[in-house]
């Protein structure tokens, strides 16, 4: 029994050395998510926050899921604390540029970022336009420093004001040349639906901006229809409960949607019991594009490594079939199609593989 545990422990080692080494795409980060809790400390103390504690091990607790029972709104708390550390101009690119640095540390070639500029200036009511500035400014830093290329997704609100949403679907547009390229609508889809704000991202899309929504994460496959007919979603943020309904994985399929998948997440806000029972493999058999990425890797305590090797070992996902999600991801990138063209060569190239992306998976 003790010689199989070692055997079993090593195997895990290795998988995990393999999966770590593999070119990745990341769709589905958010910036809010992704702090460092060393960087938190250190802002609390610099600036006297008035914190339940300053040392590491006691504030994870308040800022990352731990022990905590799977609930969607128990996961959002988290963020309300967070929000607090964006206390100067530095923290804020000091958070941006660590999230960058620690997604190229995971071997993630490509990032998209997304963020919610009224998050990072709520602490000391920044204005918005600056805030998005100053993270402009960390990632060109980072991808300096890196390999690694970034590009970001101003978010929304859905508890938010129509007039808030344009605001920032405006800021977007207007930064289209700095990196912005897509806009997002994240929150409560069962007690917010999105219908008031499709007209905010019809324009949106009109003026060249990739679309993507969450949608059937807590709510149903229905809202998934509705992202992508009534809303021009080109990715699905989470996705998950599409699986429920045939209509919409034929809409997926035909449309060639593409799911921003992210298991950890989806155990820790209640969307999922386990990950036996987590639909990913079956979306992507059944010709979905599904992708896996992270959510709020800081929040999760996850690196996308450490999802890979949850859809191997704890859903059933193929090593080849990882390297096909890599590709979708890259394909459903919101990148120029020279940009797109390059980096689908890249991972390719780096993965050793031919597979053909557009086929059906």
């Amino acid at each position: 029994m003790a010689r199989r545990e070692r055997f079993n422990r090593q195997a895990r080692v290795n998988l995990r050395q393999e999966l770590y080494a593999l070119p990745k795409v990341d769709l589905h980060r958010h910036l809010e998510g992704s702090l460092r809790l060393k960087t938190l400390a250190e802002i609390a103390q610099e600036h006297g926050l008035d914190l339940p504690s300053y040392d590491i091990e006691q504030l994870r607790p308040y800022v990352q899921v731990t022990n905590d029972p799977p609930d969607f709104h128990r996961f959002l708390e988290k963020f309300r604390l967070l929000r607090r550390f964006y206390t100067t101009p530095e923290a804020v690119k000091r958070v941006a540029y660590e999230a960058v640095a620690d997604a190229a540390e995971d071997n993630v070639r490509y990032l998209e970022l997304r963020l919610n500029p009224e998050a990072l200036a709520e602490a000391r009511r920044f204005s918005l336009s600056d805030v998005a500035d100053w993270v402009i400014e960390a990632v060109h830093q980072a991808q300096a420093d890196y390999d690694i290329q970034v590009r970001l997704i101003a978010m929304i609100r859905r508890d938010k004001s129509l007039e808030n949403a344009w605001e920032i679907a405006r800021l977007a547009i207007e930064r289209r040349d700095d990196g912005f390229v897509g806009l997002d609508l994240a929150g409560d889809e069962v007690n917010y639906p999105a219908t008031p704000f499709i007209s905010v991202f019809q324009a949106a899309k009109e003026a060249g901006l990739g679309i993507t929504i969450h949608a059937g994460e807590h709510g149903s496959a229905e809202n998934v229809r509705e992202a992508i007919c009534e809303m021009g979603a080109d990715r699905i943020g989470h996705g998950v409960r599409s699986i429920e309904n045939h209509q919409v994985i034929q809409l997926l399929r035909e449309h060639k949607t593409v799911l921003e998948v992210c298991p950890t997440s989806n155990l820790q806000t209640g969307v999922m019991h386990s990950f036996a029972h987590h639909p990913l493999r079956d979306l992507y058999y059944l010709g979905v594009r599904a992708t896996i990425n992270t959510d709020d890797p800081s929040v999760s305590d996850t690196t996308l490594t450490d999802e890979y090797l949850v859809a191997v070992m704890g859903i059933g996902i193929a090593i080849p079939d990882i390297k096909q999600m890599i590709l979708y991801a890259a394909e459903g990138a919101f990148l120029p199609p020279d940009e797109k063209a390059a980096l689908i060569a890249r991972l390719r190239q780096e993965m050793g593989i031919e597979v053909q992306v557009g086929t059906e998976g």
